[in-house]
């Protein structure tokens, strides 16, 4: 087995393990009223958007949730939230050394021995999540857990519905599919852009994300026999016939939309292998993206 498959395994052990700790993290997440930023690269700048959207839904407070480099720095918050698997993507560590002083900041992370440590004010270490693939699974899945569980919405059910989307067969059929489109709505966009970025990453898929109701502006014009298009969490009304009238795939679940990408986790996987690749180590990528001057 590959690491990721691995990885991509120990997912519902790792999530429980995080709502745990959130209980013992509190003081250094964001309190209930607290204007947030959240910050990260790659996959933790899609997470960060679930989160963000999440608790601002929730109505926990103003959140946002920028790609690290695209920080606003005129604008003022109370914290600033980073994920960062490796503690050192270059873009993060300058993001939080400008902000030191400034802005309270918190970094969650899966390696306590780099530098994010002491970058940030605050550090949550998930070393029970960390990863010897380069693609992402559990880490990014497990600190949006965390995150979930601190602010009250995460439930054991979610961890009984990652365990069923490992369990059960994919849909037949998808393995072969040509493209896939990732639909999501509020905070199950970000994990639409996620699964967007692991079947490109994984598996050199061609790969699309949108939010569900913009996806018939425009979008669905690419849809035809030998595509595919996934939502997460609940569709709009008439999408999926729409959809399905252009002889493309619908797919979507009734399981946690989290433990819905542990499934396209799974088909990035299983495409990869299809294909000849190797799904822990994609095409022109690295663990970090640590920059150095010229």
């Amino acid at each position: 087995m590959s690491f990721v498959e691995i990885e991509t395994a120990s997912q519902p052990e790792c999530w429980r393990r995080a709502a745990e700790l959130a209980e013992t993290q509190s003081a250094a997440l964001p309190a209930t009223g607290e204007r947030i930023a959240v910050v990260g690269c790659g996959t933790s700048f899609y997470m960060a958007q679930a989160y963000a959207a999440l608790r601002e839904g929730s109505g926990q407070g103003e959140s946002d949730a920028f790609a690290a480099s695209e920080f606003p720095f005129g604008r003022g918050y109370d914290r600033v939230v980073a994920l960062t698997r490796s503690g050192t993507t270059t873009e993060v560590l300058e993001l939080l050394e400008r902000l030191r002083g400034v802005t309270r900041t918190v970094a969650i992370t899966a390696d306590p021995n780099t530098p994010v440590m002491t970058a940030a004010d605050d550090v949550v270490v998930l070393e029970f999540a960390d990863e010897q693939s380069v693609v992402q699974t559990r880490f990014a899945t497990t600190a949006f857990t965390l995150l979930r569980a601190h602010l009250g919405l995460h439930t054991e059910e979610a961890v009984r519905d990652a365990e069923t989307a490992l369990a059960e067969p994919l849909p037949e059929g998808l393995v072969e599919c040509t493209q896939f489109s990732f639909l999501g709505r509020g905070w199950t966009a970000g994990l639409a852009n996620e699964a967007a970025l692991k079947m490109k990453e994984a598996s050199l898929s061609w790969t699309e994300s949108y939010p569900a109701m913009e996806y018939r502006h425009g979008p669905i014009s690419i849809a035809t026999t030998g595509t595919a298009t996934w939502m997460f969490g609940t569709a709009p009304e008439g999408l999926a016939e729409q959809v399905l009238a252009t002889g493309a795939r619908w797919v979507d679940s009734d399981l946690d939309p989290l433990a819905d990408l542990v499934r396209v986790q799974r088909l990035a996987i299983a495409r990869a292998v299809a294909r000849g690749l190797d799904p822990d180590s994609p095409r022109h990528l690295t663990r970090s993206v640590v920059l150095t001057d010229a």
